[in-house]
């Protein structure tokens, strides 16, 4: 998928949002075999059970089989537009997460032009 399609439906998505503590929007979505899921974030009012956008669409793909995930895109919609990087890639869970279940995935962050392959969002990743 072109990588400005897949970042529409990640933007599309993060409207959709449960945020009622960080005001702070986050979809995401990706492509797996040839299907495409989305996620958003989800809070809650114990802040250490919220779901990010990035894990909820690996979720909704990996619990009806689909595979292998290719390619992932994070919109971060209430970021200003001037917001470093730091502030628009996933967090360590997330990165953990893409380490695991889609190792190879090319990944896209909203107003970033590079695109990452999951290793350099996490040169040194945990490994069992």
């Amino acid at each position: 998928m072109e990588r400005e399609t897949l970042l529409a439906l990640a933007r599309e998505a993060a409207l959709h949002a449960h945020c009622p503590f960080s005001h702070f929007r986050v979809g995401a979505a990706l492509v797996a075999g040839d299907q495409t899921f989305v996620g958003v974030n989800i809070e809650v009012s114990s802040y250490g059970l919220t779901l990010c956008a990035e894990r909820s669409a690996l979720a909704a793909a990996l619990s009806v089989g689909a595979g292998p995930i290719t390619q992932v895109a994070v919109a971060c919609i209430d970021a200003p537009p001037q917001a470093p990087l730091d502030e628009r890639t996933p967090c360590g869970a997330c990165r953990q997460w893409l380490s695991d279940l889609a190792p190879e995935a090319q990944v896209y962050i909203d107003g970033i032009e590079h695109d990452f392959t999951v290793q350099e969002l996490l040169p040194h990743a945990f490994r069992l």
